[in-house]
């Protein structure tokens, strides 16, 4: 056995830094070390080194990196304190203030004694061991350094990246990569002696094995509150972010159609590429259920298959039962093909189970297959593809839900390039088109086929300050629908060709307002179309509807999305935009926003109120005029307003007012207006707002763990209010809305949270979510979170996220035996 370097430094070093973590010694002793440990080139010319002062020469407060392997096993020791005496290379007792460092290991103490032939260092005396971010503090230490086997009798320990730490009887450490504590507490709230912390694990026993990435409790009782929550016989949970097969905490949850939701899941790691997650669950007004959950990863494919059953639902009488697939992959040849599939056993699924989002649009639940191949060619690329789309239509007795159309199949090419300062396009698509099956969802319509092809010709300019676009589109398509054309044979075509002209400016100047120095920008524009008139009435419409009314949209050349109707156009749209941007930080402070089209001639191809194509004739020739606004030049607010006006009728026709208020981090309060005039009219007020306690200030830095975990007191108890609510003024009531509670007190944070969903004119789901956050833990019980996050403007975590001690909450489990 090789014995590494031993590097002594004796003195007298009053004042020095026994008990910090990172100690800067006063310069005599730590040059002294420095010095000896950078020339020492063996145990006996350690051993006499004298100690000498080295000008400039400090050591770094920061602890490198830990040596591994050989490195680690032959890096010097450095021994310092205030005396030391003993044989030189066979035993060496060092007294007062002693610091021993090897390869990232320090060790405190009063006294130490270090037998160089066994490698064995014993310590007593306010001990304290540090090594990759733990620290460890108690009475009496013996340990085999080079094979860092020993004991540490009653110590506590921090965690430094977790801010928990605790207590155990004895730890003993059986090699590097094993250890076993005895009768060991674990809690990131503070800890004062006599009095029991908010909340403790403890266990009779724990054994960390880092070689197999595990760790086994054993006799592990969860407590808060002073009472015991979770018992669990043994437990085993993975010691990094690898998975781990094992049973996932529980969550429970309660809405007003379904009682009350007991959730158990487990998580199998099949493979490092496999896994899945089953969750029996009790429903008390349903009866049992499970969910079940495999996803797959290779190396050109991945994928998810969840399913939820409830073998017989009490409620209804009969099975029920959901499926969720997605899958993409590539073959050979640059292949790339996807699949997506959402089916639901019955029409009132989604009523029953609002939380589960299978797809954007709740009723209308998609199957897809596709298979693609992009390429490219000399000055351009292209995709060529086939897909196919079906629907599953969720009835109801409260609406009927028209189906769109279903594509069976879709097939297409695209193309675009460039080439002597030339931009072009092309598409070209095949689709046969038809209806689920049904009445109310066919809507007395019927399928058909459509070839079309979309080309589009442009030789853009631009320059520092301006741009031009003059650009020639055509659409053309052509149909094969019988009983759905004019046209006796059922088969009918048509050509529609389109040119503009794009122009714009940027002009740019410096100027001040309200003392602060700002770049404010001009940006005109104006857009010219000319498309000639097309009869389209008698042509099916498969995928076109008005576009919405913005500012993006009024500078398009086609009021229309889709394929099958193109708006003849004679016109002019003219605008501006005006931004205020802060010269030093490129924040915007403010933007003003002024568009509106004006025709040269009657449109004659246009929509009905509801978006659908083939309303009346438009003679007027000024459109709407459109106006944004976008401000936070006032300190903690935000302002937004979309505003569309009508010359005809001298009235807004459609508003969007939002006020934002933030003073600082974790206040937050916004609302906003929304107004179609004769359609909807709705008031929206979001807040996250401390009721009572101290709120953290915002340079108080991210909040991530308690700020004294190791016994100091607990600085954070408040309250915070945090919802949502959506109220219609026309209909007058509360659509939709969430409304919640969270108490955090600095160790564990306690949310409570009520979410109120419309699923009709008189017909709402609630359901009511509670979490318990352990900090350093896990997150027990059903989870808000998302719904917060997706509900209220601003809101922000309580705490970052961040790895949990034992990944309660996170897809590596916690393996529980009886």
């Amino acid at each position: 056995m090789r014995i590494p370097a031993l590097v002594l430094a004796a003195g007298v070093c009053a004042g020095g830094a026994h008990g910090q973590d990172a100690p800067t010694p006063p310069p005599p002793c730590a040059r002294a070390a420095s010095a000896a440990a950078s020339a020492a080139s063996g145990p006996a010319a350690a051993a006499s080194a004298p100690v000498v002062n080295v000008p400039g020469l400090e050591p770094s407060p920061a602890l490198r990196p830990l040596p591994r392997g050989e490195a680690a096993r032959t890096a010097p020791i450095v021994l310092r304190a205030r005396q030391l005496h003993g044989q030189a290379d066979q035993r060496t007792v060092a007294e007062g203030g002693v610091e021993f460092r090897r390869a990232g290991l320090t060790i405190r103490a009063e006294r130490m004694s270090y037998d160089i032939a066994q490698d064995l260092a014993r310590a007593s005396g306010q001990v304290r061991v540090s090594r990759a971010g733990a620290v460890y503090t108690g009475p009496e230490l013996q340990l085999q350094v080079q094979r860092f086997e020993g004991f540490f009798l009653q110590p506590e320990f921090e965690f430094r990246d977790l801010g928990a730490g605790g207590r155990a009887e004895r730890i003993d450490f059986i090699d590097a990569a094993r250890s076993r504590a005895t009768h060991a507490e674990y809690t990131s709230c503070p800890r004062d002696g006599a009095r029991e912390p908010a909340w403790v694990l403890r266990t009779d026993r724990v054994t960390l094995d880092f070689d197999i990435n595990e760790g086994v409790a054993e006799g592990a009782v969860l407590r808060f509150l002073g009472a015991p929550i979770l018992a669990l016989p043994t437990m085993s949970f993975p010691l990094s972010d690898e998975r781990k097969s094992g049973w996932l905490p529980p969550s429970i949850g309660t809405d007003n159609r379904s009682g009350v939701e007991i959730a158990m899941p487990y998580y199998w790691n099949l493979a490092p590429d496999r896994d899945a997650t089953l969750t029996p669950r009790l429903i008390t007004r349903r009866g049992l259920g499970l969910d079940s959950e495999f996803r797959y990863l290779g190396s050109a494919m991945q994928g998810a298959l969840q399913h939820e059953w409830l073998p017989s639902d009490n409620l209804t009488g009969h099975s029920r039962e959901a499926l969720r697939w997605t899958h993409e992959g590539q073959l050979a040849a640059g292949l790339r093909y996807s699949a997506q599939l959402v089916r639901v056993s019955d029409d009132d699924w989604w009523k029953d189970f609002p939380d589960v989002g299978r797809s954007l649009t709740s009723r209308l639940l998609p199957l897809r297959v596709g298979i693609e191949r992009p390429f490219e060619f000399a000055g351009g690329s292209g995709l060529a593809y086939a897909r196919a789309l079906r629907w599953q239509v969720l009835q109801g007795s409260d609406a009927v839900v028209v189906s769109p159309y279903e594509r069976s199949p879709q097939v297409g090419l695209r193309l675009e390039g460039r080439s002597g300062g030339w931009n072009y396009a092309l598409e070209s698509e095949y689709n046969r088109f038809s209806l689920p099956s049904g009445v109310a969802a066919r809507a007395g319509r019927e399928g058909g086929d459509r070839l079309h092809a979309l080309g589009r010709l442009s030789y853009p300019w631009r320059e520092p300050g301006w741009w031009l676009v003059p650009r020639l589109s055509v659409n053309a398509a052509s149909y094969n629908a019988a009983g759905q054309l004019l046209h006796a044979s059922g088969r009918a075509s048509r050509v529609i060709p389109t040119a503009s002209v794009d122009l714009g400016f940027e002009f740019e100047r410096r100027t001040q307002v309200f003392g602060r120095t700002l770049r404010q920008t001009l940006e005109p524009r104006l857009l010219y179309v000319n498309t000639p008139y097309r009869e389209q009435i008698g042509l099916p419409n498969y995928d076109s509807a008005a576009k919405d009314f913005n500012f993006v949209s009024i500078y398009t050349d086609n009021p229309f999305s889709g394929i099958d109707r193109v708006a003849d156009a004679h016109q002019l749209t003219a605008g501006f935009t005006t931004r205020y941007v802060d010269a030093a930080s490129g924040a915007e402070a403010l933007r003003l926003g002024l568009a509106q089209r004006y025709r040269l001639r009657t449109q004659r191809v246009t929509a009905q109120a509801d978006g659908t194509p083939d309303g009346e004739a438009q003679t007027q020739r000024l459109s709407d005029a459109l106006l944004l606004a976008s401000t936070n030049l006032a300190p903690r607010w935000t302002l937004d307003a979309a505003l569309q006006y009508s010359p005809d009728l001298r009235r807004f026709t459609r508003s969007l007012m939002a006020a934002r208020y933030s003073p600082g981090p974790w206040r937050t309060v916004s609302t906003t207006y929304r107004l179609t005039r004769g359609v909807s009219e709705q008031l929206e007020i979001g807040w996250q707002w401390p009721l009572a306690g101290r709120v953290p200030a915002a340079t108080d830095g991210p909040r991530s763990a308690p700020r004294d975990a190791g016994g100091g007191s607990c600085d954070s108890r408040t309250w915070y209010s945090v919802g949502r609510a959506n109220y219609s003024l026309k209909d007058k009531r509360i659509t939709d809305s969430v409304l919640g509670l969270e108490y955090d007190a600095g160790c564990w944070i306690g949310r409570f949270v009520a979410e109120r969903l419309s699923t009709g004119l008189s017909a709402a789901t609630t359901r009511f979510m509670f979490q318990l956050e352990l900090v350093g833990l896990s997150r027990l019980g059903s989870n808000p979170l998302q719904v917060l996050k997706d509900n209220i403007p601003g809101y922000r975590l309580l705490r970052d996220e961040r790895r949990s001690a034992l990944t309660f909450d996170d897809r590596p489990g916690v393996s529980i035996h009886d």
